[in-house]
């Protein structure tokens, strides 16, 4: 796993845990948690993490990309963070 995805995770996980999850507790949102399948988020959901990548890592975020693939997991929004910036690298 590379250093960039592992540095991605945490922002992400937080981001979730304080503005979607209103949590202080880390061990509620492991890293391979189906974010949809909990209901933590839903279409306006990944409309805000979407926002929250796009002002936090300067990306834009296409609405092709809007997938369950890509947004389902902390460890899928970080993969998909990481291969955005390796794109436009």
């Amino acid at each position: 796993m590379s250093t960039e995805i592992t540095a991605v995770k945490p922002r992400v996980r937080d981001y979730i845990l304080h503005n979607l999850l209103f949590s202080d507790d880390a061990a509620e949102l492991p890293d391979d948690t189906s974010l949809l399948d909990r209901g933590i988020i839903d279409s306006t959901g990944v409309l805000e993490v979407v926002m929250f990548i796009e002002e936090t890592f300067g990306l834009h975020v296409k609405a092709s990309d809007m997938l369950p693939e890509n947004f389902d997991t902390v460890n899928a929004i970080a993969a998909f963070v990481e291969r955005q910036r390796q794109a436009v690298a």
